[in-house]
């Protein structure tokens, strides 16, 4: 979920296009996002780092300072990249497609045919009829191709 909202809130992308690492306070500056909650996002960083999609950089301003910089996995979820997985990454971790996962056990008990079924009341391809998000997804990104 922390690369998740990396992906959404455009950090690797951002990073990428300073064309440098960036300090924690340009990074926080260059977010969509509430800066009263500035504070979350070193400890963002810090997952996002140990996952291997960031790391620190030095940075020499005056005094030696640390930023944040892409790795090589990182360009995989690059919005500019041609062969980015960003939007499998936000299609396979969006609630409609992960609610069925936390419906396994009550699957195994009752008689519906799918985990998905069980979750939403419907087979997937019915529920993606009615669910734009859904369909945006299955048919944008070609998600259930053979």
């Amino acid at each position: 979920m922390s690369l998740k909202c990396a992906v959404q809130l455009g950090i690797l992308d951002i990073i990428h296009k300073n064309g440098k690492p960036m300090t924690l306070a340009e990074l926080v500056e260059a977010l969509p996002m509430n800066k009263a909650k500035a504070q979350s996002v070193p400890r963002l960083m810090c997952i996002l780092i140990h996952l291997g999609f960031f790391m620190k950089a030095k940075i020499c301003k005056g005094e030696e300072e640390t930023g944040y910089w892409i790795t090589l996995a990182s360009h995989l979820l690059l919005k500019d990249e041609p062969l980015s997985v960003a939007p499998f990454l936000l299609a396979m971790l969006d609630p409609v497609l992960t609610e069925p996962w936390h419906h396994l056990s009550a699957w195994f008990e009752n008689e519906n045919s799918t985990p998905f079924d069980t979750a939403h009341g419907r087979m997937l391809w019915e529920h993606a009829g009615q669910e734009p998000r859904l369909n945006f997804y299955i048919y944008k990104y070609d998600l259930f191709s053979t």
